[in-house]
């Protein structure tokens, strides 16, 4: 008779962390299905394929995936090289899909929107861990219910994006002008040319999707009279898009920030800081954006077209039968919110963290990739990787290999705390004791026994 562990361990989303999961699972002898909503892997990549990635190659490749891939004759790109995300699946992510270890376990078109346990919703706690999992999963032959052993949740956050009003919540009028307002990073020299060519556009973010579109509409600018710009922004440090410039140990992100920086104060955009939308509304065909300024009530425009780079969120409707614990403001993983928190450092830097921090009171359910972060917009996909690496080998029992994590990320070369803060060091001090995560170190910091923080510069070690 089959048992629980006879089940597959479900994993959601295939884009390169869910399919990293996959690679690590199987390498362990785990039954693996892997559901995709879109029509092919990496659909969420797909949607922004036109932006180059500010990591090069060496840092988008799984080492257990590039193994693997070898084996079937595969080559990886000039390791130096910076892929778009168009580039990044078609030469890495969808030849390892198509792999014959890996292809079976995939089902694309295939939409997790529920998980719970077969016969218990969240309430009730009487032999929970003893009932598989059960998810909901939509198609286009119609609903069914599947059986998991464990899930590990690597959908991502693109699909939700956080709204324009300033509040959390939609601005008046967003939804009404839902046409005219494009969510991410739209293709303003490609396929959305004509939508931007001669019009304004207001972009409202301050993260590296405002950074790629503000750049295009300049370049778009350069070609077709009568485009222009005006950039909005909630806060009134620039220093995180901004970035650290030569000192950043990722070049192509210290570029992408010193060329909006040069842009902003070349006058060509028209930049509002401590803006707070509230409404939009249409005056005489075009749109008026109104929001909280530093001076009182402001209105931008009239404006053709919004950007809203203003990040994601989980999604979380399909957990709501499971027992997690998120962090209050972030909703990632509670483990990581003190280590990620965007209001009180900058240093795009994260402790080294597996299993244990991924983990729910719900046994055998992890959050994985960008969805562990929640809002938090550091995420790098060497932290996905590795993630996931640990809870492969926790779910095989392997625990020594689940806790010896290890991940060392490129600096950004930008660190900055409250004031008040400084005495914690750059990420914000070593990790809470009850979080059980330890601070990245530099090499030098790991050879003397010490543990610091790899961002702008060294921590010592905590007494």
């Amino acid at each position: 008779m089959a048992t629980q562990n006879d089940l597959p361990i479900a994993v959601i989303g295939a884009g390169p962390v869910g399919l990293t999961a996959a690679i690590h699972l199987m390498a362990r002898g785990l039954p693996v299905k892997l559901y995709e909503a879109g029509d092919g892997v990496a659909a969420n990549l797909r949607d922004w394929g036109h932006v180059r990635v500010f990591t090069p190659w060496r840092y988008c490749v799984d080492e257990a995936a590039r193994k693997l891939l070898e084996s079937h004759g595969w080559r990886m790109p000039d390791a130096e090289a910076f892929p778009t995300a168009d580039e990044l699946v078609a030469h890495y992510l969808e030849p390892l899909a198509s792999l014959p270890e890996l292809a079976p376990a995939i089902e694309t078109e295939a939409r997790v929107v529920a998980i719970s346990r077969w016969g218990a919703d969240k309430v009730r706690g009487s032999e929970r861990a003893a009932r598989p999992f059960m998810l909901v999963v939509e198609t286009a032959d119609g609903t069914r219910r599947d059986s998991a052993r464990a899930v590990i949740d690597a959908s991502g956050t693109w699909r939700t994006p956080n709204p324009l009003g300033a509040g959390g919540i939609a601005a008046e009028g967003e939804a009404d002008f839902a046409d005219r307002i494009a969510y991410g990073i739209p293709d303003v020299l490609g396929r959305d040319r004509a939508l931007y060519a001669g019009r304004t556009t207001l972009v409202a973010g301050s993260g590296h999707s405002a950074a790629n579109a503000l750049l295009d509409l300049a370049r778009l600018a350069d070609e077709a009279p009568g485009t222009a710009f005006i950039w909005a922004v909630r806060g009134t440090d620039l220093v995180r898009i901004y970035g650290g410039g030569d000192a950043d140990q990722l070049p192509a992100r210290g570029e992408l920030g010193a060329n909006v920086r040069e842009l902003a104060e070349s006058g060509r955009v028209q930049l509002v800081t401590g803006f707070a939308t509230l409404s939009i509304r249409e005056r005489d065909g075009r749109l008026i954006v109104e929001g909280q300024g530093q001076d009182g009530l402001l209105e931008l425009g009239p404006v053709d077209r919004i950007i809203a780079a203003t990040g994601q969120r989980p999604d979380l409707s399909l957990t709501r039968e499971l027992r997690l614990d998120l962090d209050p403001w972030l909703e990632g993983v509670k483990a990581l919110g003190p280590l990620i928190d965007p209001n009180e450092h900058s240093c795009g830097d994260v402790p080294p963290h597996g299993h244990r921090e991924l983990s729910h009171p719900e046994p055998g359910f992890y959050t994985v990739g960008i969805k562990s972060y929640g809002r938090a917009p550091t995420f790098l996909l060497l932290t996905g990787y590795e993630q996931v690496r640990s809870v492969a080998a926790a779910l095989a029992g392997d625990m020594a290999a689940a806790d010896a994590v290890q991940l060392v990320l490129p600096e950004t070369g930008v660190c900055t705390v409250p004031a008040g803060r400084a005495s914690q060091g750059c990420c914000g001090g070593p990790a809470p004791a009850a979080i059980d995560a330890c601070c990245v170190a530099d090499a030098d910091a790991k050879a003397a026994g010490k543990s610091g923080c790899g961002c702008a510069g060294k921590m010592e070690a905590a007494e």
